[in-house]
């Protein structure tokens, strides 16, 4: 018997080495996105985009010798949720550097457990101003907040000739953002803020908010929300027959789903978005942007998700180069080489700036930021 125990403890450590060793072969990063709920479309698509960067890596090699793996969570569209899967990929799976959480509710939930056990997540799309402004310097933003979206659209305002803006918005941090920012720039162009109408993230009906916006004298209704609701507006606009100017913001719009489901409904919408996958040729990066486009087509993804998709690819490039510069996987090591970077993005140079209050400061990038329009059923960029 005293046998038969010592023979299973020895395996049993044998097992334990061996698992152990497997996973020294791998350098991990935590994947936090939404993959069930409200935000599940667009969560899946920045998953699909990681996975062709880690592949597209480890073709290549790895990183110090290693393959990158990715550990996929779905945080369900819920900010508690996403708490904890930043919990579990830190203290169970070992993760030392995330990459999430979709939406600014969601990242925003996250980031106290960034601070409590000091590890870095790159901000792949969430866009609410105090991401990077309320002090926490694990965060690492490669998407764009919405006063950076504004600053872009503060060029273009006057030959929009604006005088009047309603905002029909997603009642969470992102929605509220978004709203505040543009407004405070509008004013300063003098431009007249009217309605401001908020809708819940799972909403289904907004007649009720389109009705009263329908009602004001304003020419122009900026919206944002996630495409699935977007397309929803766009019809319900149509049948209550508001012909005002409509702009979304937030670069989650995917006017190439909004073509398919919305018909009609969506034509002469304007987009400010992030990436031109319908023009390789205007990006900062053709050739990589001709690369992924053709990846992602390969592996039979929807090409509607294209303009989501490239900022998980984008993101597991950044995070890549943090490793490659810190010459180890180790959290600590992978912050301060955050800060060193220089990748060259699908929207433009992935570089941190600091962003926040001094010591606390977030790194910020700066991508760009395009108007295209939906004229006949098809994308272009909006001729000013």
């Amino acid at each position: 018997m005293i046998r038969t125990i010592k023979a299973a403890s020895a395996t049993a450590l044998a097992i334990a080495f061996l698992s152990s060793a497997a996973t020294a072969q791998t350098i991990k990063i935590g994947v936090n996105e939404p993959l069930t709920g409200a935000f599940a479309a667009s969560g899946t698509y920045v998953v699909n985009g990681a996975k062709i960067a880690a592949d597209e890596i480890n073709a290549k090699g790895g990183l110090l010798g290693k393959k990158i793996e990715l550990v996929i969570e779905d945080n369900k569209s819920n900010p508690t949720e996403a708490a904890a899967v930043a919990e579990k990929l830190i203290t169970r799976d070992k993760t030392p550097v995330m990459l999430g959480a979709w939406g600014s509710s969601l990242t925003l939930a996250v980031m106290p457990k960034l601070v409590e056990y000091e590890t870095a997540m790159v901000v792949e799309t969430s866009s609410a101003s105090k991401i990077t402004t309320s002090g926490n310097p694990y965060v690492f933003r490669i998407s764009p907040p919405s006063f950076v979206e504004a600053a872009a659209f503060k060029n273009i305002v006057d030959k929009l000739a604006l005088k009047k803006v309603d905002f029909l918005v997603i009642n969470n941090d992102w929605g509220r953002g978004t709203a505040e920012d543009f407004s405070k720039m509008m004013k300063e162009k003098g431009i007249t803020i009217g309605l401001v109408e908020t809708m819940d993230q799972s909403a289904q009906d907004m007649s009720a908010q389109l009705a009263k916006i329908k009602a004001t004298d304003s020419e122009t209704v900026i919206i944002t929300a996630a495409v699935d609701q977007l397309t929803l507006i766009f019809k319900q606009a149509a049948a209550l027959g508001l012909k005002k100017r409509i702009i979304t913001t937030g670069g989650s719009q995917n006017p190439d789903q909004i073509i398919a489901q919305a018909g009609a409904a969506a034509n002469d919408t304007m987009h400010l978005t992030t990436f031109l996958p319908w023009m390789p040729e205007k990006t900062p990066n053709p050739e990589a942007t001709t690369y992924f486009i053709g990846e992602w087509k390969k592996r039979g993804f929807d090409f509607a998700g294209c303009t989501e998709s490239f900022r998980g690819y984008d993101g597991i490039r950044t995070i890549a180069a943090a490793i490659e510069k810190a010459g180890k996987a180790e959290p600590a090591a992978i912050k301060d080489a955050l800060w060193k970077i220089d990748v060259k993005g699908l929207n433009g140079d992935i570089i941190f700036k600091k962003s926040g209050p001094a010591g606390q400061e977030s790194g910020q990038s700066f991508p760009n930021v395009y108007l295209v329009e939906i004229s006949g059923g098809k994308i272009v960029m909006k001729d000013l």
